[in-house]
């Protein structure tokens, strides 16, 4: 095909690419003197019975774009047709598209990814707020202009609002970066544009995209799948980094963020927390060299001579400590100014409190003056909870860890149990007795621990001490049998009645229970099994997102890990593996158990509750006397 040398009034400069139904050419507009793009569909190159249609897709963009102003959308100026083809003129991005970035083997710095990521999320929520979809976001319709900055382009499959153009079962999109809710053809919003963007992000962060393979194969992991963490592929990434990621991408499109500047927001806080995850950690310093001015200097000066303090005996409660001159150290974290007074106004009379309205300042207090224990929220700018804790854990592994959350943050949550960093978590609004009692009690484990000198556990080989699995079915009891079972007893349980019996007769350091199987006595035998006999791990079996359900099990059963259905093999192996060494270091300590026990839970006061009970306590100890 010959290069025209006009379009309309337009004079043709050279072609910029070609397509299959068209080429895009560089133009020059010379009523107002500027250079454009014309994008051409070639009518020829239709099939008769598809010209109309995509003629009417074609309009479609023009439309679409059209209403729209936004420095981060490539500008539609002008659409027309004659007998040959149909064309769009566009504002020309000088520059190439992400797409050819990725394929010339560029690698953005995390900064840099931060800020693609920030201007396309700005991009996409204003044409969302102007009812436009553009439904096709992937890096080829991504342009980067020679001063680095974001054009969106390509809205050739946008939906309007008032659009009739498409209908539910009609599958558009781009294979690599389509949400599930585009695989199966059902509605698409503004958050199917969420997703596209989460699977960018990936592919930047790590050089890979979440889901490989052909399109069946892509399909197939997108709607049955989770990806691993990006960090799993780039240690540089950020706790936070994940769970932004991670939530974009979920599977339920109620579970992601549901808008782009939601997305933006903590994508720029995983960033941020990126760079000072992968920077050098600053020199520690001595309690002396106090920079915040968040610290009361009062208790500065107290925290200076608790620092140097020798420790009370061992289990002395926080009372005791307090009457023997030294009261405990508790940190709390909340970018909230009104919930660190709160705070301060229940717990300065009995504990030396101290307050930080960032992640970084907390981590400074906690690299100064060792807290016994750590109370964060999870919802922060810069560091979210989950991420402060993990690096608390770090720094100070027999801080106490305590997450200020609300029930959304299921993914955040799990992942914190599963990881070790968080002992309870609070739910905002609280209760006051009840934050009292939890902050108590963790008191006096860290307090407990900072006076016990134990040793690494040593997991003996083979262990006396069995896994009980309580499932209907004996998938995970055959798997943990062929991983386990030359190493440990390895017991199967169809139901309750045949895990007592098994409890009662040999001793036990681990239950894996399915909590999904719809029987609530598991359940509360497991809240009641945690206040008479701490020393027993359980790891919960569960399919579903049941949040509620979660928090319950971790506040009230000290669920040790959780284990989504089915198992996989390798994380089954990871997380017994680490609850049979924690079993193995209370019987060696058993002090040390106190960190799993729990307050009675209120339970309904009826004979089959009471009649657990009493099975529960009639079970005997195999750590002997003085455990309970």
């Amino acid at each position: 095909m010959n290069t025209p040398t006009t379009i309309g009034k337009y004079q043709i400069q050279g072609v910029l690419g070609q397509g299959g139904m068209g080429v895009v050419y560089k133009a020059f507009d010379p009523a107002i003197h500027r250079q454009v793009a014309i994008k051409t569909i070639a009518k020829s190159a239709l099939d008769p019975a598809d010209l109309q249609y995509a003629l009417t897709r074609f309009r479609h963009e023009a439309q679409a774009v059209g209403r729209l102003t936004h420095s981060r959308i490539a500008a539609i100026y002008d659409y027309g047709e004659d007998l040959e083809i149909a064309y769009i003129v566009m504002e020309l991005v000088n520059g190439k598209s992400l797409f050819q970035h990725v394929q010339n083997q560029a690698r953005f710095e995390l900064k840099e990814i931060g800020e693609i990521i920030r201007q396309l999320l700005d991009g996409l929520g204003y044409a969302h707020a102007q009812g436009v979809v553009h439904r096709d976001i992937k890096p080829s319709n991504i342009l980067i202009n020679e001063e680095g900055r974001i054009k969106i382009s390509d809205f050739g499959i946008a939906r309007l609002d008032s659009s009739k153009l498409t209908h539910v079962g009609e599958v558009m999109g781009s294979p690599g970066y389509m949400s599930p809710e585009q695989f199966l053809g059902t509605e698409i919003d503004a958050r199917s544009d969420i997703y596209s963007v989460g699977i960018i992000a990936y592919e930047l962060l790590t050089g890979m995209r979440p889901f490989t393979g052909n399109d069946a194969e892509v399909m197939r992991q997108v709607l049955n799948e989770n990806p691993v963490n990006p960090s799993g592929h780039n240690p540089k990434i950020s706790a936070q980094l994940d769970w932004a990621v991670q939530k974009a991408l979920a599977k339920k499109r109620d579970e992601r963020f549901q808008n782009a500047k939601d997305f933006s927001d903590a994508f720029t806080r995983g960033i941020e927390a990126s760079i000072r995850h992968s920077a050098p950690p600053p020199a520690p310093a001595s309690p002396a060299e106090v920079t915040t001015q968040r610290i009361d200097p009062d208790l500065i000066r107290a925290a200076h001579a608790l620092a140097g303090a020798q420790q009370a005996s061992a289990g002395a409660p926080a009372a005791a400590a307090a009457a023997a001159g030294r009261k405990p150290r508790i940190l709390f974290v909340d970018d909230e100014e009104r919930i660190l007074t709160a705070l301060r106004s229940i717990f300065r009379r009995d504990y030396h409190v101290f307050t930080a309205v960032n992640g970084a300042e907390a981590l400074e207090f906690v690299r100064k003056f060792n807290p016994h224990v750590v109370v964060s929220d999870q919802r922060m700018p810069e560091m979210m909870g989950i991420e402060l804790l993990r690096e608390v854990k770090e720094i100070a592994p027999n801080t106490v860890r305590i997450l200020l959350t609300g029930y959304s943050d299921l993914a955040a949550i799990m992942g914190s149990i599963n990881e070790g960093e968080v002992f309870r978590f609070i739910s905002k609004p609280w209760d006051n007795q009840d934050i009292q009692r939890i902050i108590g009690e963790a008191v006096a484990i860290a307090l407990e621990l900072a006076d016990t000198a134990a040793t690494p556990a040593i997991v003996p080989d083979p262990m006396t001490a069995g896994i009980l699995v309580i499932d209907g079915a004996q998938d995970t009891f055959r798997a943990t049998e062929e991983l386990f079972g030359s190493f440990c007893p390895v017991v199967w349980a169809r139901n309750l009645d045949q895990a007592f019996g098994v409890l009662q007769s040999q001793e036990i350091g681990l239950i894996l229970a399915d909590v999904d199987s719809g029987d609530n006595e598991v359940i509360t035998a497991l809240k009641l099994l945690k206040q008479v006999h701490p020393e027993i791990l359980a790891i919960a079996l569960a399919q579903s997102s049941d949040s509620e359900l979660v928090i319950e099990l971790i506040n009230q059963a000290q669920i040790f890990r959780f284990l989504d259905k089915p198992v996989d093999r390798q994380l089954l192996k990871q997380h017994a593996q680490a609850a049979l060494t924690r079993y193995q270091a209370y019987k060696q300590t058993p002090l040390l158990a106190r960190q799993h026990q729990v307050a009675p839970p209120r339970l309904p006061d009826d004979p089959v509750t009471q009649s657990l009970l009493d099975r529960v306590r009639s079970l005997r100890s195999w750590f002997g006397p003085g455990t309970k």
